[in-house]
């Protein structure tokens, strides 16, 4: 049996409206497989532009087997490009992020322009081409300010999430913002242990009390749903009426939403209290309540989008059993740490939120390692979102490893 027929059949295997089993989220040929039918062929979110401003700026990322630079140009455009020199594929960018005059591989000193091209490799004769040397691009497109990356040598279309994403985010105009604190946390788990665990707030109560203090789950749009909730419905119809689209907008393939929701009554953020967390807006709609903007992007991010601030998240798998996810706090411009906002009073929700489901989903990877690991049954009322992910991911593989379009809708 082939590579491809021992995952067909694992995915196969699940039941409906059931946990993956235990050797898709184990199974190093199955990662491998994850690797090469979605991480190596889908759109990935890097990073955002404002936080390369400058020419000569640039930061990092590994794809899979992928090392990927994003770096700005001096025309102000920003690209990406395999991360490994044309000579014998010593990484060019050596750092997590950084300013150059020029791209230089620290090996032989071959030298590119900020825009990809050679201009120095020395030693090499006279018949040599620096033309035929220059880095190989990756294709890049961006939304808002969110860089999205792809390592396919043809990329998917990008134009259906651009078009059902950018009414929903452009009133919080991220262009005007900047990062005001990092996190990056190696979660010894399976990347998929890790988005079933952000896709439901089943495990909230009795774990989160901190996000609890004002975030509220909502059980009609933790799957597809949203319509028959007159509460939320009012929600929406407030928001739009202050120029915040707000209505779930689902891909028909399931790769990515967006819907705003309400936070508990009086809450207006993510902060202890529920107070707002900086001095000043995002968004200008005159609304001091607009809830929570939430966005997932399979397969590697999701994001909360507040009236005073935003938070995005990156989902990068680094093994079988380890996921680094990247938490960015982004706030005004303008705003200046220790006058506009206290950086322990901003992040303090989030960095004990993702701590405690950095344990959950340990937890979770080890007890599905042992043998006596059996699929169990989905909550109807309060893992759709969890089932719609996975039910993603096998339709995903499925139609990938046996060469079919993706035409079904998953909900």
């Amino acid at each position: 049996m082939n590579s491809n027929e021992s995952v067909i059949g694992l995915i196969k295997q699940r039941k409906p409206r059931h946990v993956l089993p235990r050797e898709l989220y184990l199974d190093p040929e199955v990662y491998r497989q994850d690797l090469a039918q979605i991480w190596h062929k889908d759109w990935v979110f890097a990073g955002h532009t404002f936080e390369i401003p400058k020419a000569g700026q640039y930061f990092t990322l590994q794809i899979g087997d992928y090392p990927v630079a994003v770096v700005r140009g001096k025309d102000g455009e920003v690209r990406a490009f395999h991360n490994a020199c044309r000579h014998r594929g010593a990484k060019v960018c050596e750092h997590a992020s950084g300013k150059v005059a020029k791209l230089v591989c620290p090996y032989h000193k071959w030298t590119f322009e900020l825009d990809g091209n050679l201009i120095y490799a020395g030693n090499m004769g006279a018949d040599f081409d620096k033309s035929n040397y220059g880095l190989k691009p990756v294709h890049i497109e961006v939304v808002h300010t969110y860089i999205y990356v792809c390592v396919a040598e043809k990329a998917p279309d990008f134009s259906s999430f651009r078009a059902a994403v950018s009414p929903f985010i452009a009133p919080h105009f991220l262009e005007n913002c900047k990062v005001a604190f990092e996190s990056n946390l190696i979660e010894k788990g399976n990347w998929k242990l890790v988005f079933e665990n952000n896709r439901e707030c089943y495990h909230c109560d009795g774990t989160h009390p901190e996000l609890l203090n004002s975030f509220v789950e909502n059980l009609s749009v933790a799957g597809v749903g949203g319509d028959d909730d007159p509460e939320l419905v009012a929600h929406w119809d407030r928001c739009e009426a202050a120029g915040m689209p707000s209505r779930l907008n689902m891909d028909p393939l399931g790769r990515f939403r967006m819907t705003r929701i309400p936070l508990s009554a009086g809450a207006v953020s993510y902060t202890m209290d529920g107070k707002p967390a900086v001095a000043g807006r995002l968004d200008k709609s005159g609304e001091a309540d607009i809830g929570a903007l939430l966005y997932f992007n399979y397969p590697s991010t999701w994001n909360h989008f507040l009236g005073d601030h935003a938070l995005s998240f990156r989902v990068l798998p680094i093994g079988p059993g380890e996921t680094l996810v990247t938490t960015k706090w982004l706030v005004p411009e303008s705003a200046v740490e220790g006058v506009d906002y206290d950086l322990d009073r901003l992040t303090k929700v989030w960095l004990a939120t993702n701590d405690q489901d950095r344990r959950l989903v340990e937890g979770t990877h080890a007890g599905v390692s042992s043998p006596s690991y059996e699929p169990g049954p989905f909550s109807e009322n309060a893992e759709n979102g969890v089932c719609q992910f996975d039910d993603w991911y096998c339709q995903t593989m499925l139609e990938r490893l046996e060469g079919r379009p993706q035409l079904k809708s998953v909900g």
